[in-house]
């Protein structure tokens, strides 16, 4: 090292920061093993990390914003998750985030979560676009002013709330072409999923079974379709409501889930919260430690030859 007398480079293989602050790490280096430390750099290089718009996210379970019955109970369900993308509804906030004084938004660490504005109420793709636009000026708000990020739904059917092909695809041509990172929230199509690829779309989002309905995964031969097809990471999205739903929708091999109901409508939402994190764990762990091939007969796990006579 050149200055502050530090004499000697550590490079710690396997070590993520996982929510901590540079500031928070060092304080705990020299509280817990009296070295006193100056991170130099984090340098992510796990095969898992989902690439998302040329941003790499090290959690795999992106949270909603709506349905919570406090605004604590969202912000605990928020940290207990470490998530890292958070989602929001534009069409239910102020224009001007600092005049708003009913969400939560302004309690959340922006430093250490990255917000996904979401077309929510949008029934065609030109107000979807509209939407989309003031997302980034809400992004800009929260000192965000290179997220162009935006989670699409063009949805004119209002008692399934099914996303509209037509205006999904009208709206993600535009949107793509004037920059942003479109993540598309659709049926489990898998045609309609390569064509959003094709235009430039940086994620699909099919759904488990319809918004808010805790179906789980309706459809399992589609999604592994589009599974199989992307080139791109495939976050599903809708109808999730249990841990072993989520384990399920990453062990078919899905980047990530996104979730709100299951965990805002839960008992207990922290606690849910927790669960849905390891549940998707537990999931993508298995996917890539790769299931038993299935068998119709039964196959014993102790030996049947060579055993010991008495």
């Amino acid at each position: 090292m050149e200055n502050n007398n530090f004499n000697q480079l550590c490079v710690w293989q396997g070590v993520v920061l996982d929510g901590f602050t540079i500031q928070e790490f060092e304080s705990w280096m020299l509280e817990r093993f009296e070295a006193r430390i100056k991170f130099v750099n984090e340098v992510k290089t796990l095969p898992d990390l989902d690439n998302i718009g040329n941003k790499y996210f090290n959690s795999r379970l992106m949270l909603g914003t709506g349905k919570y019955r406090t605004s604590q109970d969202a912000i605990k369900s928020i940290k207990a998750s470490k998530c890292e993308i958070v989602t929001v509804a534009i069409r239910r906030l102020p224009t001007n985030i600092n005049q708003d004084n009913i969400s939560f938004l302004k309690s959340l660490d922006w430093e250490k979560l990255w917000l996904l504005p979401n077309t929510a109420g949008s029934q065609t793709a030109e107000d979807a676009i509209r939407m989309a636009f003031l997302g980034h000026e809400l992004a800009c708000q929260l000192g965000q002013e290179d997220n162009f990020f935006v989670k699409l739904e063009v949805i004119s059917d209002p008692k399934y709330l099914l996303p509209d092909p037509i205006g999904t695809l009208k709206a993600a041509e535009f949107l793509v072409k004037k920059g942003f990172t479109v993540l598309p929230y659709i049926n489990a199509d898998p045609m309609l999923a390569l064509h959003l690829e094709d235009l430039g779309c940086s994620t699909v989002m099919p759904l488990g079974s319809p918004i808010g309905s805790g179906q789980g995964l309706n459809n399992l031969s589609n999604l592994q379709i589009i599974i199989e097809n992307a080139n791109i990471p495939v976050i599903i999205d809708a109808g999730i409501g249990a841990p072993s739903e989520a384990t399920m929708a990453m062990e078919l091999g899905a980047d990530g889930i996104l979730l709100n109901t299951a965990v805002a409508q839960a008992k207990n939402p922290e606690q849910m919260a927790l669960a849905m994190k390891l549940g998707c764990q537990a999931g993508r762990l298995g996917y890539l430690a790769g299931r038993m091939e299935k068998k119709y007969y039964a196959t014993p796990s102790s030996p049947v030859s060579q055993i010991s006579q008495i």
